[in-house]
């Protein structure tokens, strides 16, 4: 019963004053509010940069030829041979025990038209010989027709399965299955067998992956494109000729085990630079490793996060304490008529601490609710700004427009939780001061 009066009057003290109330609960209300929002949107953001690595398979390991940079050692016009070879492939198959499967890939920037539409301009796109398997390891998926097989692969047929935007783009009206896409580049064409659902771009990973749109790909069985095309790649362009040799541009390595994917990305760097330590047209992903990392990134950045929104709360219990000294020297004769009624000091910090968490926890409900509303809040602005602003909407990165936040449950209790004992901590300064008082000065003060 003393406990519901001394609420009640710490809550009627508060309305006294509504406007100041209001003013000291919107520090705490920020402060929970930007807590939750924050981590939510940095739960987004991390689960994109993972979902981008997962993509790639915990348990595949990622080797890609580089073309290195040209020194100046060479004789002019030598062409120097660079990047995987199929024997370094066949190499790391047989040597380590631990490598369950291996997909090669060899891709040409190249341009694609179809020959039976005279208005449809070359495009430019890229051309990718890989194996059946290579749907699997990437995530394709066939809308319409199929994806070419092991028969047509070994025996080098020209067919080929093409992108969607692609497939869009040359056969607006048609129906592209069975049709042929010319390469006026190469004076060859390919039936079409298969047309893929889109697929999102990847971001760069870890440095050394870089970001690949598969929008206007055209895939083609690998043995076809070794026979058409050979290890060498001339273009001539005016006066200028170039030229380069490699075999493949990727050897995705699949491993047994994921405890082994360590071990084993060890391994194929040994033997790839078994003869050249210092070898440069070649770089590793292990996106397990990536993904290990990522999660210790994740966890700095909610701290990061976490830390910046805390910071709104201590401003938050400034305003309280700062506004509670302000009424204890307002109810200074207050004070002093209940002590000479025989309020002891504990119950004058109890009713000045009831205020100071009167105010914590309204702040932090409200806090919570508009918190809980970040993500719609967040599609809201994306939506705004695409409607009204769609040069600065198509000036930010495809990552952060399709990151979702995602509510973080711990923050809702810890958010609460801490703006309750920032209120207690920034209140019991002002409720001791006022205990304190002196009876006979307090009645006193006018």
């Amino acid at each position: 019963m003393i406990w519901f009066r001394t609420w009640k009057l710490g809550v009627k003290s508060l309305l006294l004053h509504p406007m100041r109330s209001i003013l000291t609960v919107l520090g705490i209300f920020i402060g929970v509010a930007s807590v939750i929002a924050l981590l939510a949107i940095g739960e987004g953001i991390s689960r994109k940069a993972q979902e981008q690595i997962e993509n790639l398979g915990a348990q595949n390991i990622m080797v890609r030829s580089i073309k290195p940079p040209d020194d100046g050692s060479g004789n002019f016009g030598e062409i120097k041979p660079y990047g995987l070879t199929r024997i370094e492939k066949d190499l790391m198959e047989r040597t380590i025990p631990t490598i369950d499967s291996t997909v090669s890939i060899r891709e040409m920037p190249m341009r694609f038209t179809y020959s039976g539409n005279s208005n449809i301009k070359p495009m430019d796109g890229r051309l990718v010989g890989c194996s059946p398997a290579y749907r699997e390891v990437v995530g394709l998926k066939i809308d319409r027709g199929h994806f070419f097989t092991d028969v047509e692969n070994d025996s080098a047929t020209p067919v080929c399965v093409i992108a969607a935007q692609l497939a869009g783009r040359l056969f607006p009206s048609e129906d592209p299955i069975q049709k042929l896409v010319f390469l006026p580049e190469e004076n060859v064409y390919y039936r079409i067998i298969g047309v893929l659902k889109h697929k999102e771009a990847t971001a760069a990973i870890g440095g050394s992956l870089s970001a690949q749109d598969f929008s206007m790909d055209v895939y083609i069985p690998i043995k076809t494109m070794q026979g058409q095309f050979g290890d060498t790649r001339q273009k001539r362009t005016g006066g200028s000729f170039t030229a380069e040799i490699f075999e493949l541009s990727q050897v995705t390595v699949r491993v047994r085990n994921v405890a082994d994917v360590p071990k084993t990305a060890r391994l194929i760097e040994t033997t790839l630079r078994r003869t050249d330590p210092s070898r440069e047209d070649i770089t590793m992903v292990v996106p397990y490793e990536l993904l290990e990392q990522a999660k210790v990134t994740k966890l700095m950045f909610m701290i990061f996060m976490g830390m910046i929104a805390a910071i709104s709360l201590v401003v938050g219990g400034i305003g309280i304490m700062n506004i509670m000294l302000a009424t204890v020297t307002e109810r200074t004769r207050e004070i002093g008529i209940r002590r000479a009624l025989g309020a002891k000091q504990r119950d004058i910090i109890h009713q000045f601490l009831v205020e100071t968490v009167v105010l914590s926890v309204v702040g932090g409900v409200t806090g919570i609710i508009v918190g809980l509303f970040c993500p719609i809040a967040i599609q809201g602005l994306r939506t705004g700004l695409e409607t009204f602003f769609p040069a600065m909407y198509a000036a930010i990165p495809e990552q952060i427009k399709d990151m979702t936040p995602e509510i973080v449950p711990s923050s809702v209790p810890l958010a609460f939780g801490i703006s309750v004992i920032v209120g207690v901590v920034f209140g019991l300064y002002p409720a001791m001061r006022a205990a304190k008082m002196d009876p006979i000065e307090a009645l006193r003060h006018e």
